[in-house]
């Protein structure tokens, strides 16, 4: 481990969905009122809501009916590295948009450090047990494909000074989050739709995936 265990354990809140729904709300707005565009929002918006769509689906087919790939040991993409590879670089973007033609390179070192800080989460979620390789692999791939798409697309639309300090705002209050904020429980509720909708009683589990066998 590169970072005590303790360590790992408060970065991985970086991913929650919690803490990330804002700032991809505020990006949302960002994109409207900065970019212009409504076309610009659309490219943020749906790259990210299709991310969220194939993550939910794939924990909802193992929680529900225990859908998973033995071999990969894989139950469903990491919502947290998804997550974190769709939006920290998309926010890093935004936050130096407004930086001259001649310092672009500065913007490129951002929303790389961006996709670093993503990784290193998609990592923690390995290192807490909370996920298998394959699973966090799967949600930054995943992550990265959304904000690529948006980054690709955004081109470069100019900043207003008092919409990035709102963004830095926005940055300060959810670096806060993970030492202030209940956890949250994104994955109770998935959980208790998926038994909903598989209608039963009892959630499959990793152990059952290994085991071969419906539990």
């Amino acid at each position: 481990m590169l970072l005590p265990y303790s360590e790992y354990r408060w970065l991985t809140r970086f991913g929650e969905i919690g803490i990330l729904w804002p700032v991809a709300i505020a990006l949302a707005l960002w994109m409207l009122f900065v970019g212009r565009s409504w076309r610009l929002a659309l490219a943020w918006l749906l790259p990210l809501g299709v991310a969220v769509f194939i993550t939910s689906v794939s924990k909802i087919a193992f929680i529900g009916w225990g859908v998973g790939i033995r071999a990969l040991d894989f139950t469903g993409v990491s919502g947290h590295a998804m997550f974190s590879a769709a939006i920290y670089p998309v926010m890093a973007f935004a936050l130096t948009a407004s930086a001259r033609p001649e310092r672009r390179r500065w913007q490129l070192l951002a929303v790389a450090a961006a996709y670093a800080f993503a990784l290193l989460i998609a990592y923690s979620r390995v290192v807490v047990h909370a996920h298998s390789w394959s699973e966090v692999v799967a949600g930054f791939v995943l992550g990265a494909a959304a904000s690529g798409c948006t980054l690709w697309l955004a081109g470069r639309p100019a900043g207003r000074p008092w919409l990035r300090w709102a963004l830095v705002a926005v940055a300060c209050w959810f670096a806060l989050m993970p030492g202030y904020a209940a956890p949250t429980n994104a994955h109770d509720l998935v959980t208790e739709l998926s038994l909903r909708l598989a209608g039963r009683d009892r959630p499959f589990l990793r152990e059952d995936l290994h085991a071969g066998q419906p539990s």
